[in-house]
């Protein structure tokens, strides 16, 4: 049954009703996100406290989003979904109410407050940077940063994107040359946005082994190793704020030198490791996804890899067409109403959280049609991979360029590439904000 609050009134009874309802609310999130940092500090698990229904939007069939996501789309698009502690909160599985809700600037909040408060991570410690921020902050912030993730700023990656591709094919080759297991994830997809990533950031180079060990071990917040979640983002951001103090002494070439020597007196220590913590977090784990999860759709079908190998043209359709099939962030930041609204025909009231789904809407059959079927050639759709509106992923042209590079490369250097295992042995992730495999080993031929 879906609630579309028909009996709220705007009489002074219930607008004093809501208010002690929104109280409640906060005080019982503010018990559980209490508890919750106490069960991840002692290693236990929190997806453990979590009912089976409510982790329904981040598990998946193989590489498909479960029967029940579309289920729940085809019986309402944006549908009530109770989560724990008594926190009010609608599914959007719709791909029309999810870019309608995406694109308001206003009336909804993604503030990081609303999600921890002071519970699990230290003040000035915010993952996700821009995506957890709302206006005017998130307009300031990203206002700085949007010069570097333009077309023409974004060309000079594009050799040394190259580079990072080939000399990845080459270690893999040499592994095969010395009779070794080559794992796609470790070897190509996980290292390619890393080392993409400190290039753009400006890492130095004696510095990019402990950035990329540092940067692999904390995703994600809902897969893996959740009960450390809240020390992996303190660990991360207390480097990230190395970093900048080393670069305000020596300001580099990349995205942090820039930052310093332009802005420098406007933005604080923390904010420009929040705001490298953020390009982390939508850079890497989102990439390296992407790549091993492309990877698998490849040596399924020897007729789209020949494609991708033979066909350059065919390769950016190829990849917007691999990004709304997989869609593997599968929950956008969660957003929190700020005034009470309609979307979908439902009503949203102040203080309820809107969990869209971007995985339920790219498989819309209004966005595109027979959506569950992967087609390499299909017209480029409106998809919801990178999000959309204010908080749309910054760096969606800088993935583009690495997906665009990587997959012809390594089908043209080894086109005998092919599973080393059963596909259906591969260890996907069963409950992951971000969907993706934790292991893909191949041979070379």
């Amino acid at each position: 049954m879906v609630s579309v609050g028909s009996g709220r009134t705007s009489t002074a009874r219930a607008s004093i009703a809501r208010r002690l309802d929104g109280a409640r609310t906060r005080v019982t999130g503010f018990v559980a996100r209490q508890y919750l940092a106490w069960r991840s500090r002692r290693g236990l698990d929190p997806l453990s406290l979590i009912p089976d229904y409510a982790l329904m939007p981040l598990r998946r069939d193989g590489l498909d989003p479960v029967p029940a996501l579309r289920e729940a789309r085809e019986d309402h698009p944006v549908r009530d979904f109770p989560l724990p502690f008594g926190v009010k909160a609608w599914l959007v599985t719709g791909h029309a109410e999810a870019r309608e809700i995406l694109g308001r600037s206003s009336g909804l909040s993604t503030d990081f407050g609303h999600l921890v408060g002071s519970a699990g991570i230290k003040s000035g410690q915010n993952p996700g940077g821009l995506g957890f921020t709302d206006p005017p902050e998130h307009t300031r912030l990203r206002r700085l940063l949007t010069p570097e993730f333009t077309g023409r700023r974004l060309s000079r990656l594009g050799p040394r994107i190259a580079e990072i591709v080939e000399g990845r094919l080459d270690a893999m080759a040499e592994l095969h040359a010395a009779g070794e297991e080559i794992d796609l994830v470790r070897d190509f997809a996980t290292p390619i946005p890393s080392l993409t990533i400190c290039e753009l950031l400006g890492i130095p180079y004696d510095e990019r082994d402990e950035f990329q060990a540092l940067s692999t071990a904390r995703f994600d917040l809902l897969g893996g190793a959740a009960s450390s979640a809240f020390d992996k983002i303190s660990e991360s951001l207390d480097y990230l704020r190395g970093v900048v103090e080393r670069q305000r002494a020596e300001p580099g070439d990349g995205l942090l030198g820039m930052l310093i020597r332009e802005h420098g007196e406007e933005l604080d220590t923390d904010e420009l490791a929040e705001l490298a913590d953020g390009l982390l977090t939508g850079g890497l784990e989102t990439s390296a996804s992407m790549l091993a999860l492309g990877a698998v759709l490849l040596l399924r079908d020897e007729s789209v890899a020949a494609m991708v190998r033979d066909e350059p043209e065919s390769v950016p359709g190829f990849v917007e067409e691999l990004l709304r099939y997989l869609t593997v962030v599968q929950i956008a930041f969660p957003r929190f109403a700020t005034q009470d609204m309609v979307v979908g025909g439902v009503a949203i009231a102040e203080g309820d959280a809107l969990l869209v789904s971007l995985s339920g809407a790219d498989r819309d059959p209004r966005l595109t049609p027979d959506p569950e079927v992967f087609d390499p050639r299909r017209p480029p759709s409106p998809h919801l991979a990178f999000g959309h509106g204010i908080h749309r992923c910054i760096g969606a042209e800088l993935a583009r360029m690495e997906l665009r590079t990587a997959y012809p490369a390594l089908l043209q250097r080894f086109p005998k590439l092919a599973f080393a295992a059963d596909e259906r042995t591969l260890p996907l992730r069963t409950t992951s904000v971000v969907y993706g495999v934790d292991a893909l080993p191949v041979t070379l031929g």
